[in-house]
């Protein structure tokens, strides 16, 4: 699945919301600390299992949502979260996050972020629980998505600091894992954030696949089945004929299979939609659950040596 981009006028609103919570906060150091904001913002979080029915109609039946409807359906919050198998949501009406608790806690402090995004966008309160035709639409959903993806992102790598200091180091995996612990965020979204925000106007492509994905699954879906191709507005503007496929066997054609840590690296040539050839460095890594790529464009080139399919070739 690729990024979404979302629009001018909702991104500047959002990042002025964040800006608006970090000045709140006195402007602080990373990492963020989101108990900080919970109480600048009087929002309350709560857990809850998706795995237990009662659980979550016990959660259902002490909540206001929409009015009067959840109290006329307590069952509503049971069929949210089973029917869009959520692992976090925001209830505007209570300024109440609710968490899975099986959820992996390394992800607990992205989904709270997420949903503390959902928060900062007034306009998605009317849309979260209702059942017009334009909210239950997927393109609709993605974008109120890519809308709580892009507030999260500003407020846990903390508005324009981030970008700041990424741009001080070499646009390479390790600034990525250096970044991850200062910022305090995991490495997959500390990826996704370098991508889409640091080095303006150099194309960059993330790629986050399972550990075990193969050609095969992706023959099979037509697309990187659960995980992400995260690409710079760059990149999505130069080369939107690579596709995801191609990505993938690129990065089988040299990563190892290891459990875990640096799993392979190659410079490759791909072809921009206008039949250029550019070079790209490409390095793999492995957190223990998913295989993760940043590609870096390093320049254009005049002739290539190996074709493996029309938008790419192979440097050796």
């Amino acid at each position: 699945m690729k990024n979404v981009q979302i629009g001018q006028h909702e991104a500047s609103d959002l990042r002025r919301q964040v800006d608006k919570v970090l000045r709140g906060l006195g402007n602080p150091e990373p990492p963020l600390e989101l108990s900080d904001v919970r109480e600048l913002l009087r929002l309350d979080r709560q857990f809850f299992s998706s795995s237990d029915d009662s659980a979550i109609r016990e959660v259902a039946s002490k909540l206001i949502i929409a009015g009067k409807q959840i109290i006329a359906r307590p069952t509503l919050l049971v069929d949210v979260v089973r029917k869009a198998q959520l692992s976090a949501l925001w209830l505007p009406d209570r300024k109440r996050i609710l968490i899975d608790s099986e959820t992996p806690l390394l992800k607990h402090r992205w989904y709270e972020t997420h949903e503390i995004g959902h928060s900062l966008a007034e306009w998605h309160g009317e849309f979260l629980y209702g059942d017009s035709e334009e909210t239950l639409s997927p393109t609709c959903r993605e974008q109120l998505e890519a809308e709580a993806n892009y507030a999260a992102g500003q407020l846990l790598f903390m508005s324009d600091r981030f970008g700041r200091e990424a741009g001080d180091v070499s646009t390479t995996f390790a600034s990525v894992r250096a970044l991850a612990k200062r910022f305090g965020n995991t490495i997959t979204s500390t990826l996704w954030r370098y991508v889409e925000e640091v080095h303006r106007g150099q194309p960059l492509v993330g790629i986050v696949t399972p550990s075990s994905l193969v050609d095969d699954a992706v023959a099979a879906h037509g697309r990187l089945p659960n995980r992400y191709c995260i690409e710079s507005p760059e990149f999505k503007a130069r080369f939107s004929n690579v596709s995801e496929q191609d990505l993938l066997r690129i990065i089988n054609g040299y990563a190892s299979y290891r459990r875990g840590g640096p799993l392979g690296e190659a410079e490759i040539v791909l072809n921009d939609s206008s039949g250029n050839r550019h070079l790209f460095y490409f390095e793999t890594f492995s957190n223990r659950h998913s295989r993760l790529t940043l590609a870096v464009y390093r320049h254009p080139v005049a002739s290539a040596v190996l074709v493996t399919t029309p938008a790419l070739r192979l440097v050796r």
